[in-house]
């Protein structure tokens, strides 16, 4: 039974360490899966005969869009954005589960990228003209849709659209904007409107507008992204170059707050397996007196105390450290750390640090620390090799890993418990101190060195008189005894009378 108590309660302080560590591993693979979109979206271009001039447009929808999602996801956003890739009259090129839709132009100059933001109905209407279009105005509009003339013409076809244009051109186009409002406010008033509607709907990213936005590009990157795309040689050192990757990305901040959401999902595991057991010993009590224990109750609340405060400070850590690790934080050779490794491993290090600090004020010895460090490090590894094999039979993320990882945990506490006590009898027949982490004690007992005549030193003891009344007692009549002398012969043994600690019993 101590060797099951013992496996769960290393079990209660691994799973909510373990499951933290998931979590951030999970957080850094779900940033990574989507910059792998972007990859993909971008290398979708291979073999196209488009010129990167004109290609670089195509590009940026998927740029913008991509990136949007990859910094939503990095800040935990549920902010998505979508390439809809429609050629409809007017139709965005990015849409949104947020109620905003965006129209990229990227054009030679940000003077052209601006007027072709705010082109008007009419002004689209002489393109369709000059193109060899043979419907007349009105049909032209009803087929889109249209239908008010005398109020649309003037109108910009991307109304209501946050215009994104290439990061270089934005001071230009603004520019441009703001002298076309200048020149036809005296010139053609009703031309106003749309100059100021693409001015105030000007950017050069996708923004949600709650913190959430994407990667602004310039043209020229834009172009370059089109001549690797046409060939598909976008990599991830291409995108590295340009900021996208998880170490350029994940940026200590939200490592900490990615830490911070791991570490109350710790706590909460860490809560409910710590109380399950006196709410266990409390129904048992119920059951078997027919009443509740108040002292049960006050129990359960520290318990859920100690369980949740622990739990949360070890998921914190786990977490940070391997959200850290993951994202490249930390050097490329800690990308490939185990999520599990880094659990045991930061429940062992806090143990040991509360241990030694019990060392430090007496409350422990030290051969003690270095017992409870070698039990938890062997149950760790069968509670890993346990939680590893179950992971192979049942496929569901965390929940397989715990399962093999508790009977990993039970296994391995009784089997240390049988070694241990398997070496201590091997160190209690052959006097073996296993380097100091035994202490062999050779002094006889009191009670051996009076049975052999010697005087032994007691310290003194204060004792006070007590009253005691005088008792009558009839006399008694005691025949004498006779002892002869007799030697006596002892024999003394030696067994464990401490923690990792053998002498005479």
């Amino acid at each position: 039974m101590e060797g099951f108590a013992e496996g769960y309660s290393f079990f209660e302080k691994n799973s909510g360490s373990y499951t933290a560590a998931a979590m951030g591993d999970a957080y850094v693979h779900d940033v990574a899966d989507a910059i792998g979109i972007l990859h993909d979206d971008l290398n979708a271009f291979n073999g196209f005969r488009t010129k990167p001039d004109a290609l670089k447009g195509d590009i940026a929808e998927f740029w913008h869009s991509d990136t949007f999602n990859i910094d939503a996801i990095i800040k935990g956003s549920k902010s998505r954005t979508y390439v809809d890739r429609s050629h409809d009259f007017a139709s965005a090129d990015v849409s949104s589960n947020f109620g905003k839709d965006f129209g990229l132009k990227y054009y030679k100059t940000g003077a052209d990228s601006a007027k072709q933001q705010a082109k008007s109905v009419f002004e689209r209407f002489k393109e369709y003209q000059s193109q060899g279009g043979k419907d007349s105005l009105e049909e032209f509009l009803s087929k889109r849709g249209l239908n008010d003339i005398d109020t649309i013409l003037n109108d910009p076809i991307y109304s209501g659209q946050l215009r994104v244009i290439p990061k270089d051109q934005l001071e230009e186009a603004t520019a441009w904007l703001q002298r076309k409002i200048l020149e036809e406010g005296s010139k053609r008033p009703e031309q106003v409107a749309r100059y100021q509607e693409t001015l105030d709907m000007l950017t050069d990213k996708i923004k949600d507008g709650k913190g959430t936005e994407s990667v602004a590009l310039t043209k020229e990157e834009a172009e370059q992204l089109a001549r690797l795309a046409k060939e598909g040689k976008i990599t991830d050192e291409t995108l590295k170059e340009l900021g996208i990757s998880t170490e350029d990305l994940i940026k200590y901040e939200y490592v900490m707050k990615q830490a911070f959401k791991a570490g109350v999902s710790a706590a909460t595991i860490s809560m409910v397996l710590k109380v399950a057991p006196e709410i266990y010993k409390a129904i048992s009590y119920l059951i078997k007196n027919g009443e509740l224990d108040e002292k049960q109750f006050q129990k359960i609340g520290f318990a859920a105390l100690q369980g949740g405060a622990e739990g949360f400070v070890r998921g914190s850590v786990s977490a940070a450290i391997i959200t850290a690790c993951k994202a490249g934080l930390w050097g490329e050779a800690f990308k490939s750390v185990n999520p599990a490794v880094v659990g045991a491993v930061t429940v062992i290090a806090m143990d040991t640090m509360k241990n030694a600090f019990n060392v430090a004020t007496g409350k422990m010895q030290t051969r003690e620390l270095a017992n409870e460090l070698l039990k938890e490090m062997f149950v760790s590894t069968c509670s890993l090799i346990g939680g590893g094999i179950s992971q192979a039979f049942i496929e569901i993320p965390i929940l397989g890993f715990m399962l093999g990882s508790f009977v990993g945990s039970v296994v391995g506490s009784f089997a240390y418990n049988v070694g241990y006590n398997a070496f201590i009898s091997f160190c209690v027949d052959t006097g073996f101190t296993m380097f100091g982490l035994v202490e062999q004690n050779y002094e006889l007992p009191a009670e051996v060195m009076e049975a052999v005549g010697f005087d032994v030193f007691k310290y003194e003891e204060f004792k006070y008189d007590e009253f005691k009344p005088e008792e009558f007692t009839f006399e008694e009549f005691q025949m004498q005894e006779f002892e002869t002398e007799s030697l006596s012969i002892g024999f003394l043994r030696r067994g464990v009378i401490g923690v990792q600690q053998i002498g005479y019993v």
